[in-house]
């Protein structure tokens, strides 16, 4: 969501809470500046939806909030676009600079940019550039809204990166009690599900490499760097390793614990929302928000973390699974992993890393020449990993401060650790670190490509 609309989103939340959605929804039509098709886009995306506009609109927008579909298009365009932000000499728009895989068109008839949704993977970096606020991102929230008054069980999974974004101070237990005071029935950590990854990523290390000259590109986290490998890179594609993100990993998880609860995703990241609609995996998360989106959630509900009693639960994530928050945390806890399963192929272990769009597709060309000296490549597509994401509220140095504070003072350092782990896998029928080694038993973490 661009900052520019902070206040109608807040707005729409505070109405939809109250009861008073209906007139507020005609208020904001009747007293919009620019056109009504325009500014009714700009209200559905803030609602979650894509509708076309008629003069049913308002009772369009309750039933698609209630009878929320799926729709691919999390990135949109708004026409009125005054095309002011080329700088002279420049051939590209301020949208087209950003965007890593050229998805934004110019159109010579209509003389302005467009979406080319099929290269497209819903990063978000262009809703950032646009100063002007032309390009939006779908917001789940008054749908997310409803699922929490219609549902027994709505739980908030929360990326590592969430540590230290809504105060220095604010804990883990705090953010619990936060989301529960809004509607949650409970929040959990998806560092849980990465460590779980991280001995599936251990397992495919021990497949993929069995030489120095072998090579393994890990899946795990980024959807922006899967998104770069599927489209520009798909040579490289059968050296990735078949896992979910840990995302995915969470939701599939807790419904098949319990199939009756629906997974709320809360990161620092915009491609996310995409990553829960690919065709796959449909249905392992409910919907999407960041952590800005929250933080206006939040504030509409009065809500302030810091000054909540902490709501307390065991330390069940370890050192490993918190540190995918920044680049080089997955490198690390497969590596530890590996050191631990599989200790004749520790000395073969080699990561590489790469950050940001740039980093990574070089580091891609390089893997594709044969150039690289590692086995072990993982990507982040944001500078600093998942902490410098878009979305994130704090600086990406403060975030890694935050992150490395928690995961090194974690009780449990090693994925292979947690006692907590061991209870879950055996409800999923893995009652053994062997059990990883058979794709049957661990299809819950894994996805083709």
């Amino acid at each position: 969501m661009h900052n520019k609309y902070n206040d109608l989103f807040d707005t729409l939340v505070k109405s939809y809470y109250n009861g008073n959605f209906e007139e507020t929804l005609s208020t904001i039509m009747v007293c919009h500046e620019i056109s009504p098709q325009e500014t009714f886009k700009i209200i559905t995306s803030l609602c979650g939806v894509s509708l076309e506009f008629d003069n049913n609109y308002i009772y369009n927008i309750k039933k698609a909030i209630t009878n929320y579909s799926v729709n691919k298009r999390l990135i949109e365009k708004l026409d009125s676009c005054s095309l002011s932000c080329k700088k002279e000499g420049e051939e590209k728009y301020k949208c087209q600079l950003s965007c890593p895989f050229d998805a934004i068109m110019y159109d010579n008839d209509n003389k302005t940019t467009y979406i080319n949704y099929d290269l497209c993977v819903g990063c978000g970096l262009c809703v950032d550039s646009c100063k002007e606020g032309k390009i939006l991102d779908k917001v789940d929230f008054l749908p997310i809204l409803d699922l929490v008054k219609n549902n027994k069980t709505v739980i908030a999974a929360v990326a590592p990166a969430i540590i230290g974004q809504f105060g220095e101070n604010v804990t883990l237990d705090q953010l619990r009690a936060a989301f529960i005071k809004i509607g949650f029935s409970d929040m959990v950590e998806v560092a849980f599900a990465a460590d779980m990854i991280t001995i599936k990523e251990a397992v495919e290390f021990n497949n993929h490499v069995n030489s120095p000259k072998d090579l393994m590109i890990t899946s795990c986290c980024c959807p922006m760097w899967v998104g770069m490998l599927k489209k520009v890179y798909k040579e490289l594609v059968p050296d990735l390793s078949p896992s979910v993100s840990p995302m995915i990993g969470t939701g599939r998880v807790i419904k098949k614990l319990n199939p009756d609860a629906k997974v709320v995703f809360i990161g620092p990241c915009i491609a996310k929302k995409a990553e829960a609609k690919e065709k796959d995996l449909l249905g392992d998360i409910d919907f999407v928000l960041t952590f800005q989106e929250l933080d206006n959630i939040f504030k509409a509900f009065d809500v302030n973390p810091e000054e909540l009693e902490g709501i307390p639960t065991k330390d069940y994530a370890s050192r490993g699974g918190r540190l995918y928050a920044r680049t080089g945390g997955v490198s690390i806890a497969v590596g530890e992993a590996v050191e631990e399963l599989y200790p004749h192929k520790a000395k073969l272990f080699k990561s590489i890393k790469a950050e940001g769009v740039r980093e990574c597709k070089d580091i891609l060309n390089k893997a594709l020449t044969g150039e690289i000296e590692a086995n072990f490549i993982e990507g982040m597509g944001c500078v600093g990993g998942c902490v410098g994401g878009p979305k994130a509220i704090i600086p990406k140095e403060q975030g890694k401060v935050s992150v490395d504070n928690l995961a090194y003072n974690s009780p449990i350092k090693i994925a292979t650790h947690s006692s907590t782990m061991d209870s879950v896998l055996e409800k999923l029928n893995i009652t053994s670190l062997k059990d990883f080694e058979d794709h049957n038993k661990t299809k819950v973490f894994h996805r083709n490509f």
